[in-house]
């Protein structure tokens, strides 16, 4: 993971590092009590599997306040404890909170596809302590400092998680280094660009020339860049195969061959090359969300990697868990872009998480109203693409990356340490003293039915592709800063998650 730690001094406190991440905006005139269904200020966690930098542990991680304290082996506990509350979890696996880089919460202007309340409460309910929204599909899209104060005044007293903020990198503000310094200067953590229609009319897609700009501008701060790397190459294939039928969803995966990914991809490289040590951007990072395409496109970031560039990728679980053989005519709850793709091509996915080759995984939970989604009607090349499953990544990543092997400290790796780097949040992702205590419990072993009797928190749940599925891992428990805010079925009384915005 050399090329994650972006070449920056070392860091022996978060208040000496060359860039602070803070939080603000914390709830005023809240309770503990309203924010917590764990009343206790200082209080012990004891399991008999707690997932630390480490290894795996049996012993008790002590929290005081926001807090880890304290994170001992079992037999030196005893000696430690001084009367404080205890919560037993047994043999229940003890986890760093997971850290979703890629998430789009829909607020303001589009709460009626998610929403901060909604998105937060599926978000605690799955384990998740830390998210960070992504600049649209909101309305207005965060491409400025006035929109991003809008988010952050939507967001304040209705999250139950931690939010952090990307900005948007436009056609509009990519010669514009002020207005994208101002926008970095007001806290948002990088930025997320689009190499192909996004969908959102407020957010045209840019090319090497603006990312070129946008990562001069970065290397400033020390903060990446996250770009949606599908350029088309056939816009005339589009319209032929309107002809075809709709509902297969054969039709749509031909629209967005690997092709995309990979020219895209070798596009950026023409840029990232100045992230390298000596560059004119060295400093700046660039993060490829949601790799869909495991055979070209992985092949030149891994070449990348190799030649120095700053670089990582992400994948997410609908493409390590389904297969373009499985879905069925019509079913378009299951159309995202990139595509899902075939089980060869999910076989090799696993393969490169599994050998460190790709980084990190995300949701990009991307809902919409189920209208959008044109279940009834099934057509493939109309409906609006996006998974929506923001609660379910980690029983997800875990039931289908049993049969891979995959391994709890692989879980943490892939969920918490690597994102939070991304993320810039030093404090985040290991159970370790002086870290914020963010802390999922959970299961392995419990398996449940996502069906319509399962607690579901986000907003529309017809439309996620991960309804109908028996999965395994069932979430206890999650804290975030010290608050219990989720306990079987149960939310903390306030949404008292906090606000992440990058000071210099």
């Amino acid at each position: 993971m050399d090329h994650l730690q972006w070449r920056i001094l070392p860091v022996l406190m978060l208040l000496a590092s060359f860039v602070v991440y803070l939080y603000v905006k914390e709830p005023s005139k809240v309770s503990r009590n309203d924010c917590s269904l764990l009343p206790n200020y200082h209080y012990w966690i004891r399991s008999k599997r707690i997932v630390t930098p480490d290894g795996i542990i049996s012993g008790a991680v002590e929290v005081k306040g926001k807090f880890i304290t304290s994170v001992v082996m079992e037999k030196d506990w005893q000696d430690t404890s001084k009367g404080e509350q205890v919560i037993d979890y047994g043999e229940a696996v003890v986890m760093p909170g997971l850290v979703d880089v890629h998430a789009h919460l829909d607020d303001p202007g589009r709460a009626d596809w998610e929403g901060f309340p909604s998105g937060t409460k599926a978000a605690a309910a799955g384990g998740i302590t830390t998210l960070i929204d992504m600049p649209l599909n909101s309305f207005p899209s965060t491409t400025s400092t006035e929109s991003l104060e809008l988010k952050m005044k939507a967001a304040e007293k209705n999250i139950y998680v931690d939010v952090g903020f990307w900005g948007g990198l436009v056609p509009e503000n990519a010669f514009n280094s002020s207005a994208l310094e101002a926008l970095l200067e007001a806290g948002v953590l990088g930025l997320k660009s689009f190499m192909c229609p996004s969908g959102i009319n407020d957010f045209p897609m840019t090319n090497a020339n603006h990312i070129k700009e946008g990562l001069l501008v970065l290397a400033k701060y020390r903060r990446p860049l996250l770009v949606h790397a599908e350029v088309q190459l056939d816009s005339e294939s589009h319209l032929e195969l309107n002809t075809e039928d709709a509902r297969s969803y054969s039709t749509y995966l031909k629209t967005r061959p690997p092709a995309w990914e990979e020219a895209a991809i070798r596009e950026l490289l023409t840029v990232t090359k100045d992230t390298r040590i000596g560059g004119s951007a060295e400093g700046a990072h660039l993060h490829i969300v949601h790799l869909s395409d495991a055979s070209s496109s992985l092949d030149l970031i891994k070449e990348a990697k190799v030649n120095g560039d700053s670089l990582s990728v992400e994948t997410c679980p609908h493409y390590l868990a389904f297969t373009a053989e499985e879905i069925q005519d019509g079913d378009t709850r299951f159309k995202c872009a990139p595509p899902i793709r075939d089980s060869s091509n999910r076989e090799k996915l696993w393969d490169a998480l599994k050998d460190g080759n790709i980084d990190l995984l995300s949701s990009d939970h991307s809902p919409t109203v189920p209208e959008l989604k044109l279940l009834g009607d099934g057509n493939f090349l109309r409906a609006w693409g996006g998974i929506s499953g923001l609660q379910f990544v980690l029983p997800i990543t875990w039931s289908y990356g049993r049969k891979y092997g995959v391994t709890l400290e692989q879980l943490a790796l892939w969920w918490s340490e690597r994102p939070a780097k991304i993320a810039g949040q030093k404090l985040k992702g290991a159970i370790a003293s002086g870290n914020f205590a963010d802390i999922v419990v959970w299961d392995p072993s419990a398996e449940f039915d996502l069906n319509d009797e399962y607690p579901v928190y986000i907003k529309h749940p017809s439309i996620s592709a991960y309804m109908g599925k028996r999965l395994a891992g069932k979430v206890f428990a999650t804290f975030v800063g010290g608050n219990l805010v989720y306990k079987e079925g149960k939310h903390a009384p306030a949404a008292c998650g906090v606000q992440i915005l990058a000071k210099t």
